[in-house]
């Protein structure tokens, strides 16, 4: 069985191990960082500090018959502040046009911008590739349940939820915009800019081109890459543009990689969620016409707990949960329960 639930410290090894598998600046490959973000996850659970940029939900993926931890995504719940803006580029165009020679030319540009009051943020999300193509569709799982958890608390989320994604790399792991626009003006490596803007975004505004950058000055690797997703990503861009995300024509600074947001309230799992009734039933005979689902369970042990299910309807309109699952979790069934359709 899997399960899905908040991050706990005895989770720490397996994250670093996961977080090898893809660079991210939300999940980096450093222990200390990564220790750090489970103590955030773990008090923003529990007790969510009013700033909400302090708050960071961490839900991992659990095998629970090896007990090995297979997956993990995040939540940041606001990503962007006077301190530390979030940081981006535009990509629009610009139209030059001659008279005397009757000539012009349309002008891809891209222009850095910045934001103080930002969005929500998720990112982070990994899957052990030894698990990919699952007939549980567990990389689904591990993305989705960050949406079961803004459904049951949207106090707790900007009103506006954010998505970056990796662009396409060179075979030496080098971002080709970094290496046309970003070495150019930090002098310094793609991974050395990416660390140092952790902890450091100064740097950014200090010494970035501020005025509009001509993409056809660029090399035609980097203009490639622009807006532009990775291999191993494009099954992430498809899921998000499938439940309501767009792209906002607006790239990270250093990679290209393209932004995408949605209104939390039009993310379709959360207008779809689900409440109501929860009967435990032994050996429910299922239909086609009955939900799957990612459902949330009480666990004395998790301040998150969820699965995913297929729940029965019922002819008093309530839901019948599986005994055998409820048994297996070792958990008592809630009178109501809270899901997203899966």
């Amino acid at each position: 069985m899997f399960v899905l639930r908040s991050v706990e410290p005895g989770d720490l090894r397996e994250l670093f191990e996961l977080s090898n598998i893809m660079t991210f600046i939300n999940l980096p490959p450093d222990e200390d960082i990564i220790s750090s973000k489970i103590e955030s996850s773990m008090k923003s659970f529990h007790d969510p500090s009013e700033n909400l940029w302090e708050n960071y939900y961490i839900f991992v993926l659990e095998d629970t018959t090896t007990g090995q931890i297979i997956g993990v995504s995040m939540i940041h719940a606001q990503h962007g502040t006077e301190d530390e803006p979030h940081f981006y580029l535009t990509v629009g165009q610009e139209a030059k046009f001659s008279q005397t020679i009757n000539t012009g030319f349309v002008h891809g540009t891209l222009k850095l911008g910045l934001e103080f009051d930002g969005p929500t943020e998720i990112g982070g999300l990994i899957l052990n590739p030894d698990f990919r193509g699952h007939a549980e569709k567990l990389g689904k799982q591990i993305s989705f349940v960050r949406f079961l958890y803004m459904a049951m608390n949207p106090d707790r989320f900007k009103s506006v939820i954010h998505s970056e994604l990796m662009p396409p790399f060179d075979k030496y792991g080098n971002s080709p915009l970094w290496e046309a626009v970003g070495r150019r003006f930090l002098n310094m490596n793609y991974h050395e800019a990416d660390v140092l803007s952790r902890s450091n975004k100064e740097f950014i505004l200090s010494l970035f081109p501020s005025e509009n950058i001509y993409q056809t000055l660029l090399p035609i690797e980097a203009r490639e890459a622009i807006g532009k997703v990775g291999k191993e990503t494009e099954p992430v861009r498809k899921m998000l543009e499938s439940i309501g995300f767009k792209y906002m024509y607006e790239v990270d600074p250093f990679d290209g990689g393209p932004h995408y947001r949605c209104p939390l309230k039009s993310i379709k799992p959360i207008e779809k969620r689900m409440k109501g009734k929860l009967s435990v039933v032994e050996n429910p005979e299922f239909s086609k016409n009955d939900p799957f689902v990612l459902i949330n369970l009480p666990n004395d042990q998790y301040d998150f707990f969820a699965i995913r299910a297929q729940l029965k309807k019922l002819e008093d309109g309530s839901f019948g949960i599986d005994k055998k699952v409820i048994s297996d979790l070792g958990i008592k069934a809630p009178a109501e329960f809270f899901a997203i359709p899966f």
